[in-house]
């Protein structure tokens, strides 16, 4: 999002590799992963469950650095309060099956699309209405709370620092002590390697001390291998819709297990625990408490539509080059096209009326490649300016529209700037303009309706009402939990996203 992050550094190009920035722009668009944000706290069983949540919050109370820096990476705060009143009751229910005794949690939403979740130490639990959406009903939001917590009463952001600490010593002691020195890339593969298998451990044990949390508190200890498997269904739409390669590909390096090896654990944990059937699900409670949250990007924030990216608080709107798919994170708005080849990036920052557009230009945004050919122009009639940039790997057109005593700064990037892709870029920064009706009308927020299904509904009729979305029978599909071809059951009650 442009408007929270007035000011972006200048990328800093590093010597033999491609330009910094385009590690960002060229991002693979999908699901985040759970963090878990931890200091160093006092020892604590892992079995730990957390004690019933705080009232919430006076709005005059102090907020940390940790907790004010987390909000606003993920958009602010989103006020719901059926659906707050309805996690904390869910928290409830784990505070109360706890054998050991523990600082209070209290949930706060981010109003971010990207599904996540996670938990500082200070006993705050984060949920992005990403996630809230994706959840089907109550047993799979009390897995993820459970998760979550699991991962702050066992120690394992504490433990993951101390491992990579100790694995980066027995480097150090081999090839200084014991002169068994190993080829740097080597040794740091090694390392990584070495992480990576003790953060994926981790995962596991978090899957399986929130599942035993939620079977003692009463809740369907099958509900975290439902919510997983809806999480890796999502994950491989995003990726489908994107181009970008799938999430759950096999990498030894990665710091989470594959969400079928996640799938398959969790539904052993819970068969080990008593059969299908036996807790409580709590779908129509969860269902009537998420009624009409927002879904997808929150337009006070700017919205993507498609290849339109348009922005009704800041007044603009402009269009990416065909085929490029567009993602809109804190800092700036990424763009990814012809497989991960080409990429755009938009961000602002604030700019004196004295400066012409063109000076600012040319004053170099990317350090270590020399912009040439600046040129002066008009764009949907405001004041702009467009340039070249070459480097080793990369080649650059740049563009700059001055809008309201700001510089928007479009970056695109291509392997090669051929005369072809050139002239898609420079048609995407001639579309920058001021936001029309038309624009207003597209960017009209998205929410979650919850409906009954009438007698002759199929999933394609439901579907139906949220055509506007790009494969809107698989995410309806998704956001219900159902398999292709399952017939929707009469009076049940589905998500399906309005406008």
């Amino acid at each position: 999002m442009i408007e929270r992050v007035p000011d972006i550094d200048r990328p800093r190009a590093a010597p033999r590799r491609p330009w910094s920035l385009l590690a960002a722009l060229a991002l693979a668009l999908g699901l985040a992963s759970c963090a878990s944000v931890e200091a160093p706290p006092a020892p604590a069983s892992a079995a730990a469950a957390p004690a019933a949540p705080e009232p919430r919050p006076a709005a005059l109370q102090p907020v940390s650095p940790e907790r004010k820096r987390l909000i606003d990476a993920f958009g602010g705060e989103y006020r719901a309060p059926a659906t707050e009143a309805y996690l904390d009751g869910v928290l409830g229910k784990l505070a109360q099956t706890s054998d050991v005794s523990s600082q209070p949690y209290r949930v706060t939403l981010l109003d971010s699309p990207v599904v996540n979740a996670f938990a500082l130490p200070s006993g705050d639990i984060f949920m992005t209405r990403g996630l809230i959406a994706l959840a089907d009903d109550s047993a799979e939001i009390a897995a993820v709370m459970a998760h979550e917590i699991a991962h702050v009463t066992a120690r394992h952001a504490a433990q993951r620092a101390e491992f990579a600490r100790t694995a980066a010593l027995f480097a150090r002691v081999n090839a200084q002590v014991l002169d068994r020195s190993q080829a740097p890339a080597e040794a740091e593969a090694r390392s990584r390697l070495s992480v990576a298998t003790f953060s994926r451990e981790q995962e596991f044990e978090a899957d399986q001390i929130g599942i035993k949390a939620v079977a003692r508190a009463g809740y369907d200890p099958y509900g975290a291998a439902r919510f997983l498997t809806a999480l890796g269904e999502w994950s491989a739409l995003t990726a489908s819709i994107s181009g970008a390669p799938s999430a759950d590909r096999p990498d030894m390096m990665a710091t989470h297990p594959s969400t079928p090896e996640r799938i398959a654990a969790a539904e052993a944990q819970a068969r080990q625990i008593g059969p299908r059937g036996d807790g409580v699900t709590g779908r129509d409670a969860w269902l009537a408490a998420i009624d009409g949250i927002l879904f997808g990007d929150d337009p006070s924030q700017g919205v993507v539509r498609g290849a339109l990216f348009i922005h009704p608080k800041l007044g603009f709107a402009f269009e990416a080059p065909p085929g490029f798919t567009l993602e809109n994170q804190s800092a700036a708005l990424i763009g990814v096209g012809e497989g991960g080849g080409e990429a755009l990036r938009l961000d602002s920052i604030p700019m004196p009326e004295s400066t012409p557009v063109a000076t600012a230009i040319a004053s170099g945004w990317i350090d270590g490649v020399k912009t040439t050919d600046v040129e002066a122009l008009q764009v949907g009639g405001l004041e702009a300016a467009t340039a070249t940039a070459i480097g080793d790997q990369w080649s650059f057109r740049l563009g700059a529209v001055r809008l309201n005593g700001r510089l928007y700064r479009l970056i695109f990037a291509a392997r090669s700037l051929s005369p072809a892709v050139d002239q898609r870029f420079r048609a995407s920064l001639e579309s920058f303009h001021l936001i029309n009706a038309r624009d207003s009308a597209l960017a009209a927020p998205e929410a979650i309706k919850i409906v009954a299904a009438g007698s002759v509904d199929t999933p394609e009729t439901l579907a139906g009402r949220m055509a506007f979305l790009p494969d809107a029978i698989d995410q309806f599909l998704i956001l219900n939990g159902l398999e292709r071809g399952a017939p929707l059951v009469a009076g049940q009650r589905y998500k399906v996203v309005t406008q």
